[in-house]
């Protein structure tokens, strides 16, 4: 373990703090706004399925648009890319909130604006993380993606608690308020950065963006250590994952609690995100990060499987724990191998397609749990789904030695 030094030299230059403090306000917005969606929807039709549809609309879109996102990341302006999708969320958000605060929400236009929503992150997510490197000097750079994925993974554990608290004292229209100012406040953050040339564009257009972006699948399908490590978060994504982040259905017929039930796993779940992703933000090396991850990955099975076993709400709170810890971790890890060994020129396409397993993963997984609930409950489909995944990801493991090698060179 590193000294806190790895991570005080990341902050001592001028570009991160303006970048993570945008990023940490932008990402926490998001999650804000999104377990308000997911409530909304909830309330609106007291239906497993379509909870599991809201969340499909808005991460779906990445499995058409990323590979082609990424392509074009790596020859536009990032910067100016990156501000763009800003303001398309400021927007979203504000429509959002209008159309709740006078009545004239549906479910069907909640399911539109999410599609909405998810094409333009889908574009919003390499664009930022392919600035990293030209933030800090090269010896730092292990510890500026760490720090980059440490941010993320801290949002989507303290947004939800944040959301739930705003939702049970104020409703959902204030939750919608407060993503459409964080998001404005991460565009003026990031049009005050100062990133050399050759870091905001990745490079001249050589090709089509078809045949680029058929080069970044190849890319990553054809690497020994990356190809596991994304099947990996792809098991974890699609079969674990979508329980917590389609929380409402369970906290109210599971558990039987209402928002501040919502607001109290959430909250938790922050609290252990920040004490493990802080831990191995400061780890300052790529050695020992595999196995690390998949450690991680596993945890987030188990603690899955025992959270829909119990209606206990004591247990899970937590599993919430362990969630917001193990995810964290998991995250930082894969994403820092991903990241330090990837070659500039394909970044772009490279993070794009981290973010697609990272967003159409959980929302397949949401879209089949929540149609499933509604035949065989909310506790089998998971519990068969989570069984599977233990299968699967221990026989991705088999190859381990050889992810070492590939990854933490």
């Amino acid at each position: 373990m590193a000294s806190v030094s790895t991570l005080t030299r990341v902050f001592a230059h001028r570009n991160t703090k303006l970048f993570y403090g945008g990023s940490f306000a932008c990402w926490t917005g998001w999650w804000v706004q999104r377990i308000a969606v997911d409530w909304l929807a909830w309330q609106l039709t007291h239906s497993t399925a379509w909870v599991g549809f809201i969340a499909f609309c808005s991460l779906a879109p990445s499995v058409v648009v990323s590979p082609f996102a990424g392509a074009i990341v790596d020859r536009m302006d990032r910067i100016h890319l990156t501000v763009a999708t800003q303001w398309i969320t400021v927007a979203h958000a504000l429509t959002l909130a209008a159309l709740t605060y006078s009545g004239l929400i549906r479910v069907e236009i909640i399911a539109a604006l999410e599609v909405v929503l998810g094409i333009s992150s889908t574009f919003a997510q390499p664009a930022r993380q392919s600035l990293v490197p030209g933030m800090v000097p090269r010896a730092d750079l292990p510890g500026a993606v760490a720090l980059n994925s440490l941010t993320f993974n801290l949002s989507r554990s303290i947004g939800p608690g944040i959301g739930g608290m705003i939702i049970y004292t104020w409703g959902v229209v204030p939750a919608m308020v407060v993503n459409a100012a964080a998001y404005f406040f991460a565009s003026q953050s990031m049009l005050r950065l100062t990133i050399a040339p050759e870091h905001r564009r990745g490079h001249a257009p050589t090709a089509s963006v078809l045949s680029e972006a058929i080069d970044g699948v190849t890319y990553v399908v054809r690497h020994p250590g990356m190809a596991p490590l994304v099947l990996f978060a792809f098991l974890i994504g699609a079969l674990a994952r979508p329980v917590s982040e389609t929380l409402a259905p369970y906290v109210d017929l599971l558990f039987h609690q209402g928002a501040g039930g919502l607001a109290t796993l959430a909250s938790i779940g922050g609290i252990a995100a920040l004490a493990g992703g802080t831990a191995l933000a400061m780890y300052g090396t790529t050695k020992g990060l595999t196995r690390i991850c998949f450690f991680a990955g596993f945890t987030i099975i188990l603690a899955t499987i025992a959270f829909v076993s119990t209606h206990s709400f004591v247990l899970a709170i937590a599993c919430s724990a362990i969630w917001g810890a193990a995810g964290t971790v998991h995250g930082i890890a894969a994403q820092t191998l991903l990241q330090t060994t990837t070659s500039g020129q394909m970044l772009g396409r490279v993070l794009s397609l981290w973010g697609m397993i990272g967003r159409a993963a959980p929302a397949l997984g949401a879209l089949a749990y929540g149609k499933l609930a509604e035949y065989f409950g909310l506790q089998l489909p998971v519990l068969v789904g989570c069984g599977l995944a233990l299968v699967l990801c221990a026989l991705v493991m088999r190859g381990l030695p050889q992810m070492q090698r590939a990854l933490e060179r």
